[in-house]
């Protein structure tokens, strides 16, 4: 079975998902801290009715696939077939107001993202690809996603959630690429991966990242012609320290610089 056959489990997916947390966007739901003293880490009601809606659906569809997820405990991740679920990446965004969030659903298949989906059920797109090439659904109609081939970081649009929420060492390099780029933009979380693909930003770096907010986004990014990496240039899978860009020129330049 090939990433193509789950597309559109995946679409529905997407649908499930975006109709248990629509209800309770720009509503006075209420709003957990789980980081433990660290910096505000929100999760809503509307994160857990999201997962449990996809959970429910891959249970009951492809009961012996593993599932790792933002809220709920991780399912037989060493199964051959492994989805990873963000109901909202973008808490702070939601919470707020602001439509800057979506819905994360990957698919790693022995341990590789082999098929990723970005949707955004406020706004009503999707975003989705499977490494080989990637797409865009929504008010504009359909179309292929293109990355941008930027070829110097003084040219590029450079985006990070927060430069907060890096430690002090990380924040000082990442300081470093951003005093290079023609534009640096703050916020965004999915939504800067997702512009990435679709030729709009150059750059995204981040840190501390999870593994369920990153996976989804690596197969959209690959089919767009992008690349996305850690900062060592690894594998971005697990999360930590990840740089997505357009184009390999500026990708390799912001490494050089990242880890110098």
């Amino acid at each position: 079975m090939t990433a193509v056959d789950f597309d559109a489990f995946v679409h529905n997916l997407a649908t499930v998902s975006g109709e248990a947390i629509l209800p309770f966007f720009r509503t006075a739901l209420g709003v957990d801290d789980k980081s433990r003293g660290r910096a505000f880490d929100p999760v809503t009601e509307a994160d857990r009715a999201g997962e449990q809606a996809m959970r429910r659906l891959i249970r009951e569809t492809f009961p012996a696939h593993g599932i790792i997820g933002e809220e709920f405990d991780n399912v037989a991740t060493e199964a051959p077939y492994v989805w990873a679920l963000d109901p909202i990446d973008g808490t702070k965004s939601f919470i707020a107001g602001l439509p800057a969030w979506g819905t994360l659903i990957g698919l790693l298949k022995e341990g590789d993202p082999v098929y990723g989906m970005m949707h955004q059920p406020f706004i009503g797109e999707r975003f989705f690809g499977d490494g080989g090439v990637s797409r865009y659904l929504g008010p504009a109609g359909e179309r292929l996603l293109k990355a941008r081939d930027c070829g110097r970081i003084e040219d590029a649009i450079l985006f990070t959630t927060s430069p907060r929420l890096m430690n002090a060492e990380d924040r000082a390099a990442f300081s470093l690429v951003e005093e290079r780029a023609k534009l640096s933009r703050y916020g965004g979380d999915c939504y800067a991966y997702c512009m990435v693909a679709a030729g709009l930003v150059d750059l995204v770096i981040e840190t501390e990242l999870q593994d369920h907010d990153v996976i989804a986004l690596v197969p959209i990014i690959e089919g767009a012609g992008g690349v996305v990496t850690n900062w060592e240039g690894g594998s971005p899978v697990a999360g930590g320290r990840v740089a997505a860009a357009g184009s390999r020129k500026v990708h390799e330049a912001a490494l050089r610089q990242l880890t110098a």
